[in-house]
């Protein structure tokens, strides 16, 4: 039977954020999520009552080998995506894969390798601020050149979850890469909004906030872009400041800048001090972490690209890649995978 034809059948793994995919999926009439895995017995405990109609299990095999499942979500830790991705692949599952895709360019080429191999298999990653009303009214107005030419884009992500890395998973890891774990979402933003490359970056890390834990790595990370059109950027990876969650962003035009701040979103289309920015309205994040699933499954379906695309992806964590050489070697060209 075709895949256009019965239900979809839908294996997640990794019950944190993954939880959450299963609100995606079910908001698609073509699938139903079977099973879940997390290798937290008391958290598998818990939830057999909260859903009794899914088989759990601690072993992610018992999904990434099942005939019956059709795609998996894999929101597990970051160092188990690669193995779990490769599993996957070889058992003909289509993923959705929770960011980053891995920890390591070698593995990234592995699996792009394999996805060639098989170019019937979907694959996609929740770069979530995509979804965000604010950012896809913004998009549409530079696609619309209200912004006239783009000449410069500031972005950062400023997690204001300190404690994540100190008491949490990340710190326990052989490696964890804050721009992976979350400049990710900047950098496909960006390159989403301006449908422009990064091909040169330049950054520099510390590890002055989380001084002393367990955590070995760098808490911040700022760099520097430059873009094949000739514009230029810069990011700043921000585990920890003191503030909320938030991700700031300008954009500058050569007939108006955007703002994202705390406060709200401002467009300003005049340099005039005594002409006030107009304030977006659209909403800010205004997004559930399963809302780029449905249109994933759809794309299954309709044995198309997602949203976003494998080649998204790939560019994305190419840029992510260069980043942490950089702290290392300074200026880094982009060697896309």
């Amino acid at each position: 039977m075709s895949l256009q034809t019965k239900q979809l059948r839908i294996g997640i793994i990794g019950l944190g954020v993954g939880e959450a995919h299963i609100a995606g999926y079910h908001a698609h009439p073509d699938c139903r999520v079977v099973a879940l895995c997390d290798q937290d017995a008391e958290k598998c405990r818990r939830l057999e009552s909260v859903y009794p109609d899914m088989t759990l299990s601690q072993q992610d095999s018992d999904i990434l080998t099942d005939p019956e499942i059709d795609i998996v979500s894999i929101a597990s830790y970051d160092d188990d995506h690669y193995q779990q991705i490769v599993t996957a692949l070889e058992h003909d599952k289509h993923i959705f894969v929770e960011k980053p895709l891995c920890l390591k360019r070698e593995h990234a080429a592995h699996i792009r390798e394999l996805l060639n191999q098989k170019p019937q298999l979907k694959i996609s990653s929740n770069l979530i601020l995509r979804k965000c009303p604010r950012f896809i009214e913004l998009r549409n107005k530079i696609q619309h050149r209200e912004f006239g030419e783009l000449f410069s884009i500031e972005g950062d992500y400023n997690y204001g979850r300190l404690h994540k890395v100190t008491e949490g998973w990340r710190g326990k890891l052989d490696f964890y890469s804050i721009v992976l774990g979350g400049g990710v979402h900047i950098i496909d933003l960006m390159q989403w909004l301006t449908e422009d490359d990064i091909v040169e970056v330049f950054a520099y890390g510390n590890q002055i906030a989380s001084r002393g834990s367990q955590f070995r790595f760098n808490d911040l990370v700022t760099c520097v872009f430059k873009f094949k059109s000739g514009m230029v950027g810069k990011m700043s990876v921000n585990f920890g400041c003191v503030q909320p969650h938030h991700h700031n962003l300008n954009i500058y035009g050569t007939k108006a800048t955007f703002t994202n701040q705390m406060q709200g979103g401002y467009l300003y289309t005049s340099r005039d001090a005594s002409v006030e920015p107009r304030l977006m309205e659209q909403p800010y994040p205004g997004v559930h972490k399963g809302d780029l699933i449905r249109e994933f499954v759809q794309a299954v379906i309709d044995d198309r690209e997602p949203a976003v695309s494998r080649e998204e992806i790939f560019r994305a964590i190419s840029v992510c890649f260069a980043i942490d050489e950089s702290i290392h070697r300074g200026p880094t060209k982009v060697d896309y995978i």
